[in-house]
């Protein structure tokens, strides 16, 4: 059964990147070296801060691409599981 990963990196100039693979130990050496990836390899040392699995390609790449919509404050929220948080963060504002 093959895995896959959504992941969270934080860069040394304090930003985030998001991404998903099928080989996570594969693909965070290759954002440490600079490999394939021009956002990372302008930022590095990177650092690994999240990570989560799942069962298809597919919803890997949802995750994904929603993480990628978020706020810095709702990343980081994910990033510490502070689901309180996160919940709140993720609240509509209505004025």
């Amino acid at each position: 059964m093959n895995c896959f990963f959504v992941y969270i990196l934080k860069c040394n100039d304090g930003s985030y990147y998001t991404g998903h693979t099928d080989d996570l130990e594969r693909r965070i050496s290759e954002h440490k070296i600079g490999l394939y990836c021009k956002y990372t390899s302008k930022r590095r040392p990177i650092k690994l801060v999240f990570y989560q699995t799942f069962e298809t390609r597919d919803s890997a790449f949802v995750v994904e691409r929603k993480i990628k919509n978020w706020s810095r404050r709702k990343k980081e929220a994910l990033i510490e599981k502070n689901w309180t948080k996160l919940s709140n963060f993720s609240k509509k504002k209505f004025k």
